[in-house]
């Protein structure tokens, strides 16, 4: 696992012990990046079910202003931290429910979704954001899931972009209009 571009590229990130963290591989963190690649720079950023970190890591080394990487693991939020200091980069870094965390709001820009594929915790988050209204205007949210789910419409102003299929694995954005 490695960041792909921008200031730490060809850096290499603390992978986790076991499987309980599912880290998204090199060629859909590649696709992902490809779609987003002139929409990050200077730009604020969530990471939700951050696992390794290595999403919003890419992102700080693209340029992003911020990130808050968020994640219930204490095992997952242990190698976040430890991948965000090895590239000497500061965040923000948040051990808690993904869910109560969109529940208290805040604005991003893009908001990177890569839950565990086996739960509804991407159709809930996908709700709160609606319901919250924590993306600006014009925003990104890109969302990772297993390639037969069936991903929800959101409600005006948000709405489905496209989708994207790399074997096995699903990429879906929506934007909010301007």
């Amino acid at each position: 696992m490695r960041v792909i571009s921008g200031l730490m590229r060809g850096k290499r990130l603390k992978e986790p012990a076991n499987y309980d963290i599912r880290p998204t591989t090199d060629k859909v963190k590649e696709s992902i990046f490809n779609i987003i690649q002139f929409d990050i720079e200077g730009r604020r950023v969530l990471d939700l079910f951050a696992g390794t970190g290595q999403l919003g890591i890419e992102c700080l080394s693209r340029g992003a202003a911020e990130v808050t990487f968020v994640d219930q693991s204490r095992e997952a939020i242990a190698i976040v931290k430890e991948n965000i200091n090895s590239c000497g980069f500061k965040a923000r870094v948040v051990q808690d429910d993904s869910i109560s965390f969109l529940n208290r709001g805040g604005k991003y820009d893009i908001i990177l979704l890569d839950p565990p594929y086996a739960t509804n915790l991407l159709d809930k988050a996908l709700q709160i954001i609606n319901s919250v209204d924590i993306l600006t205007e014009g925003g990104i949210i890109m969302c990772e899931s297993a390639r037969e789910k069936s991903m929800p419409d959101m409600n005006t102003p948000y709405f489905k972009r496209k989708e994207y299929n790399y074997g096995k694995v699903k990429l879906t954005t929506y934007s909010k209009e301007k």
